[in-house]
């Protein structure tokens, strides 16, 4: 059997003699050929050819060197394979494409590509190109990666989530295969932060290749709107005609000035992209618009990114960032760059996560301006000013920090790392998505109490979807059928936006080919239909029912869609046809105009936070829902199902309703009798929330507290500690009785607190209590008079009293002559503090010391009052006076 012919290298002058990136292949090739199993960086700016020129370099390295060990023994005889991961799938049939095109090979023969639900890749191919997320599947199923001989990890400074967990598994995967190649390329000047992470078994960093700009002299200028660019519903349309105008006026004038040039337009979201280009379209002639994003069809896709062809005029392309640095469109010298970025975010307080528009980094506009100076002079217009430029983060927010982590902390698990512990990420995880992300596997029983994942956690690895979209296909399939199910979970898989957030409308313009996304969702669909049939593990299902056996198709839609976001089960909230309550406690409002306004209830595929609603409550904004049953709801939902008494303390007493709830929604609420268990929950509750007030203090009970505050203050212990810190911690020990009628329904109108407060006296001690603090202090005119004791400190941890007001006395002035010691209570601890009232009760002087009051101040009072008061006594010598409360001649 003869062997088959060793296999072409690749013809590097050819492919890219041309290229800035060609000047540095030398130094990456000495570096690469040192030893078997090198890790490198290389560092480069957008547009120098480094991903067209490092993977053919790295292959033909392989293929010249038959001296080292073979990292796969394929019986066909298949070279080694070097497998280049770009962070998008546009990116990736671009780079595969460009690369079989210079090489003057069919794609699939030599340079091919693997993306979610499409492979051009032979048996024969030296390159193939991938996204991160197809490379992280083969890594679970094969942590060998048999047959590759070398991994080249492309845009690694975009801190993509799925390009951070392979850095770190890799570096993992190298430790077993010493023979593994491992570049990593970036744009930016953070290689050295990579380099670090792919360090030797010595710690040695792993060499970074450089190579320099080639940029061209750049022109930047600024053009503003009046208009806002984001309101509370996104982009606004004023600001998108802007950026539509803007670039029309700009491509225009470069041609009346005789420069035939291509102009490159930088919008946030495929939606965006249409609704410029769809502007643009109507405003200029004689020039091709082309849209660039990942929902574009390929064909477009493929025109944007492959240049002028012969005969064709000038051409404006508009695009998202795919753009800005892992594709190179050809021909640009003028960018128009809205400034605005789509990033992902995670609200933990209302369990949601999505894209979020938000301004670039600096980085990132530098790198679009960029764009426009690669083959020659060029200019960037940015719609926006200077001073929100300055104002823009340095650097875009690394995803793994901002993102949900559902799906790569599955991943995760599946590795045998849970959280990632022992792997060179370059950045861990935060704590607290973390914590959630497990918390959802654990509920869908991907994970087991280790954190390691299940035998239905690795088959829900296996489907490239989130995992609680895989779960929804796997449950959904003997529910709804495995068609109907693979439907709705391409929908949702593929983040389409539906018209007045209907899914059920979608469903019916997909099936019917009027959405322009009907032909890539319906290879969707094939795909996770044939993921769906036999053979899977398809976890804990269920018998449909005749609730879903009845529903008509966008509630089959709804149903998986629950089994998926059970948190996101809705139901209308009473008297309004569009907010609605979700299950996990959040309002949300649909859209104005929505088809599926006064449906009761919906299965919510996708909410965003709402900045600037209404103060009705409205915490987000519905994006896509469909219709559901309540009784398909229960079933989608229902480990989210309660029913227990609830007991509250309301209007002073404790009431009870049975509910029954779905997460946050009531389903029924029926009055009962309080449990005495329930019951002193909700007494206990009130307590812990208002204190004692929930009970309330009569003024004999509050007038008792404060008297022992007071000696408890002078005296310490074995007097009672009666602050409200210490009565709530040993009710127990004075309010029982009290705790049990209330529990058992009674009122806190019936209950006075002085009497419970009574059972904290100390034996024998408290027969001093009216000694020590009286309630009454008897003046010398005979009258008894009210003690007023204010709230005072506690004594200290150490025992120690600490000083604190004087209980007060207010008593006529009259009631008190010939008094000349003040009186002092808690045995001689604390003197009386005396408010020293007129004829008419109010005050004329506050002493604490009778005896310097009559030697000094009275005289003073006295002249003052005489004439106000001439019935009342105003004796000259207040010694000898006879203390009255009567009127009498003046003397």
């Amino acid at each position: 059997m003869t062997s088959p012919a060793a296999p072409k290298p690749f013809d590097l002058a050819r492919i890219g003699a041309t290229l800035p990136f060609a000047g540095s292949l030398g130094e990456l090739e000495a570096v690469l050929t040192r030893d078997t199993g090198v890790a490198a960086v290389v560092q480069a700016p957008p547009g120098t050819g480094k991903t067209t020129l490092v993977p053919p370099l790295v292959a033909n390295l392989g293929l010249r060197a038959p001296d080292r060990p073979t990292p796969t023994a394929h019986d066909d005889g298949a070279p080694p394979r070097v497998v280049v991961t770009q962070p998008r799938r546009v990116a990736v049939r671009a780079a595969a494409h460009r690369l079989a095109a210079l090489d003057g090979s069919r794609v699939g023969d030599r340079s091919g590509y693997t993306v979610r639900g499409e492979r051009k890749a032979g048996g024969s191919a030296l390159v193939e190109f991938v996204t991160p997320g197809v490379l992280l599947r083969r890594l679970l199923a094969d942590p060998g990666l048999d047959g590759v001989a070398a991994v080249v990890l492309d845009e690694v400074h975009e801190r993509g989530l799925e390009t951070d967990l392979l850095v770190g598994m890799l570096a993992e995967v190298r430790q077993l295969r010493g023979d593994l190649t491992l570049v990593a390329m970036s744009a930016t000047v953070d290689a050295p932060r990579f380099a670090a992470l792919l360090a030797d078994d010595a710690g040695r960093p792993a060499p970074v290749v450089d190579c320099p700009s080639a940029l061209h002299p750049l022109e930047v200028g600024w053009a503003p709107s009046t208009a806002p660019r984001l309101d509370e519903r996104g982009v606004t349309r004023a600001f998108l005609d802007h950026v539509a105008d803007t670039a029309g006026a700009e491509h225009a004038a470069a041609r009346a000035a005789g420069r035939d040039v291509d102009a490159l337009v930088f919008v946030p979201g495929a939606r965006e992209v249409r609704h410029v280009a769809d502007r643009l379209r109507s405003r200029v002639r004689g020039t091709d618009v082309l849209e660039l994003h990942g929902q574009a069809p390929p064909a477009e896709q493929d025109r944007a990114v492959s240049g002028r062809g012969p005969g064709d005029g000038p051409r404006i392309v508009v695009s998202t960032a795919l753009a800005e640095s892992s594709l190179t469109v050809p021909g640009v010298r003028l960018v128009v760059d809205s400034g605005l970025a789509r990033e992902p975010r995670r609200d933990a307080s209302r369990g949601m996560s999505g894209l979020v528009t938000v301004s670039c980094s600096r980085a990132s506009a530098e790198q679009r301006a960029g764009r426009a100076a690669r083959q020659g002079p060029g200019w960037v217009v940015r719609c926006y000013d200077q001073r929100a430029f300055a104002a823009a983060p340095a650097h875009s927010t690394p995803e793994i920090a901002s993102a949900d982590l559902t799906e790569a902390a599955l991943v995760l698990a599946c590795w045998g790392a849970p959280g990632g512990q022992g792997l060179a990420l370059p950045d861990a995880p935060p704590g607290a998505a973390l914590a959630d992300a497990v918390a959802v596997l654990s509920a869908i029983g991907a994970v087991d109490d280790s954190g390691h994942a299940t035998g239905f956690g690795r088959t829900l690895a296996l489907i490239p979807a989130d995992p609680r979209l895989g779960r929804a296909l796997l449950e959904g399939a003997p529910l709804v059928g495995a068609r109907m199910a693979a439907e709705a979970i391409a929908m949702v898989a593929r983040d389409l936006r539906p018209p007045g957030s209907d899914l059920g409308r979608l469903l019916a313009a997909l099936r019917s080919g009027r959405d322009p996304q009907a032909r890539a969702w319906a290879h969707e669909v094939r795909r996770f239909e044939r993921l769906a049939g036999p053979g899977g593990d398809a976890g804990p299902g269920g018998d449909a029912g005749p609730a879903v056996a009845a529903a008509t198709d966008a509630e089959k839609a709804g149903v998986v869609v629950a089994l998926a976001f059970p948190g996101f089960v809705a139901r209308r909230v009473q008297g309004d046809r569009e907010q609605y309550l979700l299950a996990s406690g959040t309002r949300a409002g649909l859209p104005a105009g929505s088809p599926l306004a006064g449906h009761e209830w919906l299965a919510v595929a996708d909410a965003a936070r709402a900045a600037g609603r209404d103060a009705a409550g409205t915490g987000a904004v519905v994006r896509a829902a469909a219709p559901i049953t309540q009784e398909a709801a229960e079933l989608a939902a229902a480990h989210l199902l309660t029913d227990r008494v609830e007991a509250r303390f309301e209007n002073g007493r404790v009431v009870a309703r049975r509910e029954r709830r779905l997460g946050a929604i009531q389903l029924a609420s029926t009055p009962v009798r309080p449990g005495r268990e329930e019951g002193h929950a909700a007494v206990a509750r009130a307590l812990e929330a208002q204190g004692l007030g929930a009970i309330g203090w009569s003024g004999g009970a509050a007038a008792l507290r404060r008297r022992l505050a007071l000696v408890r203050r002078e005296l310490g212990d074995p007097w009672p500690d009666v602050s409200e810190p210490a009565l709530l911690a040993r009710l127990e020990d004075w309010l029982a009785p009290e705790l049990d009628s209330l529990a058992g329904g009674a009122s806190v109108r019936g209950i006075d607190l002085a009497e419970p407060l009574r059972r904290l006296l100390p034996w024998p001690e408290a027969a001093r209590l009216d000694e020590l603090a009286p309630e009454r202090l008897e003046v010398p005119s005979g009258s008894r008079v009210r003690i007023e004791y204010p709230e005072a400190a506690d004594a200290g941890d150490d025992g120690a009293a600490r000083s604190g007001p004087q209980p007060v006395v207010a008593v006529k002035l009259q009631e008190c002559f010939g008094w000349a010691e003040t009186p002092r209570l808690v045995d001689g601890r604390v003197p009386v503090l005396f408010h020293l009232l007129s004829p008419a009760g109010r005050p004329l002087a506050v002493t604490g010391d009778l005896a310097s009051f009559w030697s000094g101040p009275y005289a003073q009072v006295r002249a003052e009052m005489r004439g106000r008061y001439p019935k009342h006594p105003w004796p000259e010598d207040p010694w000898t006076a006879i203390a009255t409360a009567r009127t009498t001649r003046r003397m």
